[in-house]
């Protein structure tokens, strides 16, 4: 059996108030076309089809045209879960309708247990699904003792090794963060303060594990447990990322190899740095300037509408920083310390005002405080 993990497809996603559509619309063409030139049996979406739980029109017509695409057109089987930017109960409306079409969305936290087994040549192929999830849903869910994403993560990835058989490959499809993984800045955390990461060690009994959320495609902790990364860079931190999906073929002992399958993008995302005059004679013969850009401007003194001049040569210019105007003297403002969290940055506070360290339990009060306002934030997209 082949089949080709992917995931974090983010249709609908505006960068900088541009809609990634197009772009997204040419490298699912792509996809399309390993699906056909590889003779896969199937296809994995590991969560974050979409960037919105409740999606524009456009993006619902896309997903939909590639879906009909991969299942009716080519008759290749799609599973797919929902991650933490889908509305898992909106997607998966009418799956057990869609289940007879090969279109497979395993959206029920009760039914993480009960795997799409499909049939190939060298044998069956179990697939399991456990969607993005947090503690207090699985804890009311199932009565179950956790208090924390990995224990709750732990606890169903059990629930799944309970029934599993051994006579044939499993694969697990998950939505979650690895601890220790590398993460990039256009993921949307999914609690504050680290609280979100959970452990590989359960995972290791599966022949496959394709997750999905990290936007960058790396293995963690052993090599067949994997992210395959977005399908597109959706941040300037992505810059130096090749973007594309995972090739998997298993025999009837299990996996046999893995590889990344590129994908080429409509318009590059990247970041140009130096003086303005420099960057304008360089964009007047740059056979990518419709790339997107980020421009970082070395200058030091003050430039008279540069982004207009900037966007004559390179018409997406996206963002525009000027470093060189922060610098006094020797010192520079470090970048670093303009990323941190909200929650680094009211240690920071808590320490000024009071003159002393804030406390394990006050630090632990903050951190929930934290992440039940950022939960109510993605309930309210």
């Amino acid at each position: 059996m082949k089949f080709i993990h992917t995931s974090d497809w983010h249709i609908g996603r505006q960068f900088h108030n541009v809609s990634l559509l197009d772009d997204q619309r040419h490298v699912l063409n792509q996809l399309v076309d390993y699906i056909d030139k590889e003779s896969v049996d199937a296809l994995v979406i590991a969560g974050d089809i979409y960037d919105r739980s409740v999606p524009p029109s456009k993006a619902v017509e896309l997903l939909d045209e590639f879906i009909s695409k991969i299942c009716s057109d080519i008759k290749v089987p799609v599973i797919m879960i929902p991650g933490n930017h889908d509305g898992a109960e909106r997607l998966r409306f009418a799956s057990r309708q869609l289940r007879s079409a090969g279109l497979h969305i395993l959206g029920d936290l009760k039914q993480v247990a009960e795997p799409v087994i499909l049939q190939c040549e060298s044998g069956d192929v179990a697939f399991y699904g456990i969607p993005y999830n947090d503690p207090e849903t699985v804890r009311n869910l199932f009565a179950a003792d956790v208090s924390s994403y990995d224990e709750a993560h732990t606890y169903l990835v059990e629930q799944i090794k309970c029934v599993k058989s051994d006579d044939i490959p499993n694969v697990l499809i998950s939505h979650c963060f690895l601890d220790g993984a590398l993460e990039s800045e256009s993921e949307r955390p999914l609690s504050i303060g680290g609280a979100d990461r959970v452990s590989y060690q359960p995972c290791i009994d599966f022949d496959y594990v394709a997750l999905g959320h990290l936007h960058s495609p790396q293995s963690k902790g052993e090599p067949h447990i994997r992210y395959s990364g977005s399908i597109l860079k959706y941040s300037f931190s992505e810059q130096n990322q090749k973007k594309g999906v995972t090739l998997v073929e298993f025999d009837a002992n299990g996996l046999v190899d893995s590889k990344h399958l590129p994908l080429e993008p409509l318009r590059d995302m990247r970041i140009v740095e130096g003086k303005i005059q420099t960057i304008l004679e360089q964009g007047k013969v740059d056979p990518n300037a419709d790339d997107y850009l980020l421009v970082r401007l070395t200058d030091r003194h003050a430039i008279l509408d540069p982004m207009g001049k900037l966007r004559a040569v390179y018409p997406n210019v996206l963002h525009l920083e000027k470093p060189g105007m922060l610098i006094t003297g020797d010192q520079e403002m470090n970048r670093e310390t303009l990323k941190r969290g909200e929650l680094e940055m009211f240690r920071d506070f808590f320490a000024q005002i009071t003159g002393q360290a804030i406390s394990a339990e006050q630090d632990q009060a903050i951190q929930h405080t934290l992440t039940q306002i950022h939960k109510r934030e993605v309930d309210a997209v």
